[in-house]
């Protein structure tokens, strides 16, 4: 059965780590001398006692968790850190609905980068601090983020390890998970630094360049101007922002063994990383094309911004330099593609991701090749490993699942009046943490504000099941999950 005094316990102590992020951003105002600075304090006013309560709730649990338990910490801490990441918004009356700001927190965290407010640069520097930072801590995950600084923290952590990573492959780099978990963050802070100073060197102001570095690296997309990187109308910025999409997008326990380990190698033999390349290649080529054939695009604007959309789609990072929605409509088939897939398992990208396609891949040729040899063992192979057959009916069943959940939004959308092309691109962008959607209504650069609050509401738990890979959230509503032993 379900310990709820761990899971107290341990979503108390994860709610003190929120606190501590909104004690940095309360820094952030009190050096701006912004008015923003109340409402960060009441915030963690607040924040502080709703993790006292948890935590005295929960004082003699012991810190060991069942694989039910770990589903729920993991699903439970994602919402409260949204719930409670909203108040600043509320407070002080950046955003005035309640649906609206867990919406944009929600949006955050699951670094989907969909937003609700129509003008972010009326924000002070610790609220746009603040919006970043949701996505930089969500972009590997809160609770991989606590197995990484106090392990001691979640109990059962190998499980909860499970339960939030991305992709039908967790890769360890450690026999202890503590220890992968340092080398991954490491990975991902050194690549954050290094993207801020470049930023900083290529024109960005100091504030710019750290929020930019910090939605990039977590595939976010949320900016601190309203033209996002397209603000800035500098060819080095747009090739620094690829250069670091790319990167973010690719698997970080790849990109551990590539940088520290020195084996080179890896990437050149990695199946994944291969057909993630093959797909930003063969996409930017066609949308280059496309864009000098029939939008009068010379040959490096075309590259510029073909490269630039691709790389962000296919990351789901979703910051822009040019407006897609203004592109001939064949391209957004081409970007529509690309934002499904994904990039890599075990990055910070969403989506399908490329390793699940490639397995898809070999799957459906399998089964092609099976009807003119019918006793013929055709394995399906992910880096020279065989795939087990329940792995392939599990990659199966969550792409049939993720495309039932992206349909059932489509139809309530179009029920409430939305349009038939915002409505599919809505779903298949929230499902896949991407961001924006291609429209006319709501455009890659436009707000989603207009849609009506039930299609929000909606939305959120849509982003969450992204995130967590559908399945991690499904299971909870299901009968067994409450009343098996």
């Amino acid at each position: 059965m379900i310990n709820w005094r761990v899971i107290s316990k341990i979503l108390g102590q994860l709610l003190f780590l929120e606190v501590l992020f909104l004690v940095l951003c309360l820094g952030v105002s009190l050096f701006y001398c912004e008015s923003d600075t109340v409402p960060f304090a009441i915030s963690c006013g607040i924040t502080t006692v709703a993790a006292l309560i948890l935590c005295l709730l929960g004082f003699h649990g012991k810190n060991t968790m069942n694989r039910r338990d770990s589903y729920l910490v993991v699903s439970l801490s994602w919402v409260m850190y949204s719930l409670f990441g909203a108040l600043p918004f509320l407070i002080g009356g950046y955003i005035s609905s309640p649906i609206d700001a867990f919406f944009e927190t929600m949006s955050g965290f699951t670094t989907t980068g969909a937003s609700i407010i129509d003008d972010v640069e009326v924000l002070p520097h610790a609220l746009l601090f603040w919006r970043s930072m949701t996505q930089w801590i969500g972009g590997l995950g809160i609770v991989f983020f606590t197995i990484a600084v106090i392990p001691s923290m979640v109990g059962g952590s190998v499980k909860v390890f499970t339960a939030e990573a991305t992709g039908p492959t967790k890769i360890r780099l450690h026999s202890r998970l503590s220890t992968t978990g340092k080398w991954i963050w490491g990975i991902y802070i050194f690549l954050t630094i290094v993207c801020a100073l470049a930023f900083y060197v290529e024109g960005m102001c100091k504030s710019d360049a750290v929020n930019y570095a910090m939605t990039v690296m977590a595939t976010g997309g949320f900016a601190t101007h309203n033209a996002s990187t397209g603000f800035f109308h500098s060819v080095a910025i747009d090739y620094t922002a690829i250069l670091f999409m790319f990167l973010s997008g690719t698997s970080y326990s790849l990109l551990y063994v590539t940088i520290f380990k020195r084996r080179f190698s890896a990437l050149v033999h990695n199946l994944e990383f291969r057909f993630y390349l093959r797909l930003i290649i063969i996409a930017t080529i066609a949308i280059m094309a496309l864009l000098m054939m029939r939008a009068d695009y010379d040959f490096w604007d075309a590259l510029r911004s073909g490269l630039f959309q691709v790389v962000s789609f296919t990351t789901t990072t979703g910051v822009f330099n040019d407006d897609a929605g203004q592109w001939p409509h064949i391209t957004w088939v081409i970007l529509t593609l690309c934002m499904i897939i994904g990039g890599c398992a075990g990055s910070t990208s969403g989506g399908f991701k490329s390793i699940r396609a490639v397995m898809a891949l070999q799957i459906m040729r399998n089964e092609i090749h099976r009807l003119l040899h019918p006793n013929a063992v055709l394995p399906v192979k992910s880096n020279e490993n065989a795939v087990p057959i329940n792995h392939q009916m599990t990659l199966m069943a969550f792409f049939a699942i993720s495309m039932t959940m992206c349909f059932i939004t489509y139809f309530i959308m179009i029920l409430m009046g939305v349009d038939s092309t915002n409505s599919i691109t809505i779903a298949i962008s929230c499902v896949s943490n991407v961001g924006p959607t291609l429209g006319l209504e709501i455009g890659p650069t436009m707000s989603w504000s207009i849609l009506p609050e039930f299609v929000k509401l909606l939305l959120c738990p849509l982003m969450l099941m992204g995130r967590l890979e559908i399945l991690s959230v499904l299971v909870l509503f299901s009968r067994s999950f409450w009343h098996d032993k």
